[in-house]
């Protein structure tokens, strides 16, 4: 996962990425450290790149997301957001809606 240190790096994902996967995390989040290497292992099975960004060391991004808990996972596509997981992540579901993602970018 390619991490975003910047509110500017987010913004420009957005304008250039026609879908992308941000995953966000927090400082001591063993919730996000549990999570990280699952979603970690998907990126070689997608075409569309995961971007990893810590909350704490990028506040503007979490308020412009409204951002409350972490960790976060967002499915971006055409720059809107399309589906958001926070907390507790089903492994399956996030599978499944990363394969119509992908299916969808392929037609």
């Amino acid at each position: 996962m390619e991490i975003i240190s910047a509110i500017e790096e987010y913004q420009s994902k957005i304008a250039q990425e026609q879908s992308f996967l941000l995953f966000v995390k927090t400082e001591n989040c063993s919730v996000c450290e549990g999570l990280r290497p699952q979603v970690e292992a998907f990126e070689s099975d997608y075409g569309l790149p995961f971007y990893l960004v810590n909350a704490a060391k990028v506040p503007e991004l979490a308020g412009q997301l409204m951002l409350f808990t972490a960790p976060v996972i967002l499915l971006f596509r055409q720059g809107k957001e399309i589906q958001r997981w926070a907390r507790f992540v089903p492994i399956d579901e996030l599978r499944h809606r990363l394969d119509e993602l992908e299916e969808s970018l392929n037609v």
